[in-house]
This record gives structure tokens, sequence and C-alpha cells, in this order.
């Protein structure tokens, strides 16, 4: 038994989930209606593009066009996370993308490769949808964190600057301040862990079950799913906010973020 197929008039009743949004938004002046308007066109525009280009990924059966596309996810997330990011007076998508490519490359080729043991490890219809979610959940931690990086350093720029007069360097300044930002980025994740299915059942085992596997089969690719997650969001978080901080000092050990 597969999944149920969806036609165009089913997919374009799923707009009034969006309209509803919308109306909410008028009602309480939340000015949202323009983004939910962009992000809808995005959502139809963008899967289905991807949906055509992973067919003809997935007859190719090559290791380089899947790292090609692998690649390019990471880029537009990291690309995001800049968007999202106000901070321009330290410069961090280059540390960002760098330290992503090289994390989640890791992770997806362990797991695939590894763990699920695919043959061979770049076999698309399993690196670009285990990738894919790891992509995705690491780039909201990885904004959170460094949102929240930039935010203290901001706020407790007085107490920062003491601890350097005092003879700190900016690795133990900014201890404190780091581990507050790695903290808010992975603890989404790990809300996540404690109430996966129970409070609800994620969309790597929803996907299989609507596709007709066997539940307990659903279960533990669920499993590997939200232990390699919390993994990339710690390691992700980790590296980006450790460069970024050392970013946001001159050489001389001075914080370059404005007041």
């Amino acid at each position: 038994m597969g999944a149920v197929d969806i036609g165009p008039l089913q997919l374009a009743l799923c707009v009034v989930f969006v309209l509803c949004s919308g109306i909410c938004s008028l009602a309480l002046k939340l000015k949202l209606e323009r983004d939910l308007m962009i992000g809808s066109v995005r959502t139809f525009a963008q899967l289905y593009l991807m949906g055509y280009v992973l067919r003809f990924v997935f007859d190719l059966s090559q290791a380089w066009p899947v790292l090609i596309i692998f690649c390019g996810m990471i880029f537009f997330a990291a690309w995001t996370i800049r968007g999202r990011i106000k901070e321009r007076t330290v410069p961090f998508f280059r540390s960002t993308l760098v330290s992503m490519l090289i994390t989640y490359v890791v992770v997806t080729i362990t797991v695939t490769g590894v763990i699920v043991q695919a043959k061979p490890w770049y076999l698309p219809q399993y690196f670009i949808p285990l990738g894919g979610m790891v992509v995705g959940n690491s780039m909201n931690a990885i904004a959170v964190a460094l949102e929240r990086l930039f935010s203290e350093l901001r706020n407790r720029r007085a107490e920062v600057e003491m601890m350097l007069c005092l003879g700190a360097d900016y690795r133990e300044a900014t201890q404190s301040i780091m581990a507050n930002a790695v903290r808010a980025g992975m603890i989404p994740s790990i809300n996540a862990m404690m109430g996966v299915g129970i409070v609800f059942l994620p969309g790597m085992m929803t996907g299989q079950i609507l596709a007709g596997s066997d539940p307990v089969l659903a279960i533990k690719y669920q499993i590997v799913v939200m232990l390699m997650l919390t993994a990339s969001t710690a390691l992700g978080s980790v590296v980006v906010v450790w460069l970024a901080r050392r970013n946001c000092f001159t050489h001389a050990q001075q914080l370059k973020l404005g007041e």
C-alpha cells in the first residue's frame, strides 16, 4: 500500500490555511501578510523544483550531482542565516558556510554510509532527505545561537571589556556567553527528543508510515534521525559560534561590536 496521491485541487485547498494566517495577521496588525504570501509561493516553487531535480538525480546514480545539490542546500541555508541575523559589524557568513559544509557532509556521510549502510553511501534516496533534515534543523539552531551570541556580547559589553582590562583573553571573557549561545541553539533539539513519539510524530516517521512502511521500521529510522539531528545541531552550533566569537574581536583583543 503506497501513499494516497494529492491532486491539484487538494493542494489549492491548502491555501486556506495560509489565508487564515493572513487574516490573523491583519486582525492583529502583525504586518506578516507579505511574508506569508512570498513564503507560500516559494514553498510551492522550490519544492516542485526540487522534486523534478531529484527525479533527474535519482536516475543518474552518481556521487557528484548528489554532493552538488547538498552543498547548494548548505549554501542557501547559510545565506538564510545571514539574512535573519541583522549583525553587519562582524563578518560571519564565510565561517558559517565553511563550518556547515564540513560538519554536515561528515555527519550525513556517516549516517548514510555507516549507520544506514546505504549502497553506495551517496544513494540519493537516502543522502538528500537525511542531509536535508540535518541542514534544515541545524540552520534554525545556528541562527538562534548566533543571535544569542551577538545580543549577549552587546548587553554584557562592559563586563567583557572589564575582564579584558584585567588580563583575560577573549576566550576567558566570553566563556559563559558562548555557553549560553550554544545552549540556546541546542534546546529545541533536546525538547524534540523529550516529546517525540508521545507529543508528536516527526516528519520522517510520518512520511514512511504514509508510504506504507512498517511502523516499527519507521521508528528505527526516526531514532537515527533524532540522534543525528541532535549531534549535528550541537556540532554546528559549537563550531559556528566559536568562529563567530573570534571574529568579534580584533587581534588586539578589542571588541568590534558597537553599542
